[in-house]
């Protein structure tokens, strides 16, 4: 059975709160937040006040996907605001090794997401020190992109790198991710299912969520 990570960026921002109960309710595996800057990517969208506000309607884990040039610099506000993972970019503007150490210091699980084009070689050395590792599969900055199919090979070699390394580490899978998608993504190799606008436009969300756990 397929984890399911409902990226909220996909979400009615007008009624995020009661979007993230019915997440709770159908069954869903974490909260994922994608966070952009405006520099790292074009996008602009949450920011930790947004996620403190709706901290207290779920108890799923929240998982802080940070597009930003400078993740070491906002750490502190995010684990405030109540995440719990924060996962960051190796193509950002920043020390792999210190943030990473950084997360662990704040008490939380740290992860690393990398681009369609980023080679896994580039964050094996952190390998031994994240819980998640997520394969972008569009380039990351909006909603709604098209999954790119050449990353599946990736996604194999992810999990072939992962248990040769014999390591506990949730690889997932972020991006244009449909059901059928996201049934090539776990034949693959993949944990967890980050999925928004097939979540959240669906005229079901419970049963949506319910045919990607069933994958």
């Amino acid at each position: 059975m397929a984890k399911v990570s409902p990226s909220i960026l996909s979400g009615d921002f007008g009624a995020l709160r009661e979007q993230v109960k019915l997440l709770e309710l159908a069954g869903s595996d974490r909260v994922h937040i994608d966070v952009m800057d405006g520099h790292f990517v074009p996008n602009l969208t949450f920011g930790p006040v947004v996620i403190k506000s709706i901290r207290n309607a779920t108890r799923l884990p929240f998982e802080a996907h940070l597009m930003i040039e400078h993740p070491e610099k906002l750490m502190e506000d995010f684990v405030e605001s109540g995440c719990d993972i924060l996962v960051v970019h190796p193509e950002a503007k920043h020390d792999m090794k210190q943030t990473i150490a950084f997360i662990h210091f704040l008490g939380k699980e740290a992860g690393i997401a990398i681009n369609p084009d980023t080679p896994l070689q580039k964050v094996q050395k952190y390998m031994h020190e994240i819980g998640t590792l997520i394969i972008m599969s569009v380039y990351p900055g909006f909603a709604g992109q098209k999954f790119i199919p050449e990353v599946l090979p990736k996604i194999k070699e992810a999990r072939e790198m992962i248990e040769r390394l014999g390591l506990d580490i949730k690889l997932v899978v972020d991006g244009g991710i449909t059901l059928e998608t996201g049934k090539l993504a776990i034949e693959a190799g993949a944990d967890e299912l980050v999925a928004g606008t097939s979540i959240f436009k669906s005229d079901d969300i419970i049963k949506s969520i319910a045919q990607f756990k069933n994958l």
